[in-house]
Formats: structure tokens, sequence, C-alpha cells
């Protein structure tokens, strides 16, 4: 391989995109992973038949993933139709800038055409000027709002 990719994870890979997301938790501010969440990944891409989730990873020519993308249908009540919610997109800091991004968005936008789904969404923080600067220049639209969570027990 001479030129980067983007291309769907493989089980191998979910220890480098456990390191990756808690680096992600760590950037945006956020509380780690669980120590654990490679074993949780793999269950919830490889373990069933119809994969809930998708990952994607960002490789370097020399076999590095130096990022990665998760996504997952979800329903809009407004719409009565499924989109393609991106819940992830980090790259580490040196890979930023290089054209990974654009990889992982594309990957993403061929997994929501694959599924059939004709919208993208997805939430950065209101911070993160690089972020919003890149989705800007992909042509992508923001709405203002607050997400909230809240614990079941």
């Amino acid at each position: 391989m001479t030129v980067p990719l983007a291309r769907r994870a493989h089980p191998e890979d979910l220890p480098r995109v456990a390191e990756l997301a808690a680096e992600h938790a760590a950037y945006e501010k956020a509380a780690p992973p669980p120590a654990d969440l490679a074993v949780r990944l793999h269950r919830l891409l490889f373990d069933t038949e119809a994969p809930r989730l998708r990952c994607l990873v960002a490789e370097l020519p020399d076999g590095t993933v130096a990022g990665y993308a998760t996504c997952a249908p979800e329903l809009s009540t407004w719409d009565a139709a499924e989109y393609l919610h991106m819940d992830c997109l980090y790259l580490t800091e040196t890979a930023r800038g290089h054209g990974l991004g654009a990889l992982l968005m594309a990957a993403i936008r061929a997994e929501a055409r694959t599924l059939g789904l004709t919208l993208i969404q997805w939430q950065t923080p209101t911070w993160n000027d690089g972020a919003i600067r890149f989705y800007d220049r992909l042509g992508a639209t923001s709405k203002e709002k607050r997400r909230y969570s809240l614990p079941v027990d």
C-alpha cells in the first residue's frame, strides 16, 4: 500500500480503536471509555449477524491505524425516516490535515449508500474549531442544540 486508506475495521484493529477512543475522550475532556472497550466493540461489530454498529479506520501507508469513525442507523420521527448517525470521527493529532478525515467521511457516505440511507447526522463540541471548519468545507450544515444524557439507574 502506498497511499492511506479508509476501510472497515477488522477484529484485530479493535485494541488500537480502543486506544484511539481513549485519546478521543481525553481530547473532548470526557470520561475515559471502559477498560474492556475492545471486547464490547467486538460484540457490537462482529458477534451478531446484523451488527448495530459500523467502524471504519484510517490506515496509513505503513499499516498504522491513525483514526477511526463509527456510525449506526437511527430514526428521525420528524422525517419518519432512517439516517446514519456518525457517533465518532477521530484522527491522531499528527494524522490531521493530510486528507484522512475526508477519506473517513467518504467511507461513512458509502456506508450510508450501502444501507439505503440518504442523510448522515453527527455532532461536535462547540469549541472544536478545527472539526467545525472541516465539516463546513465538506458542505455540511449545523444546528445549535444541547446533547443531554440521563442514567437509567
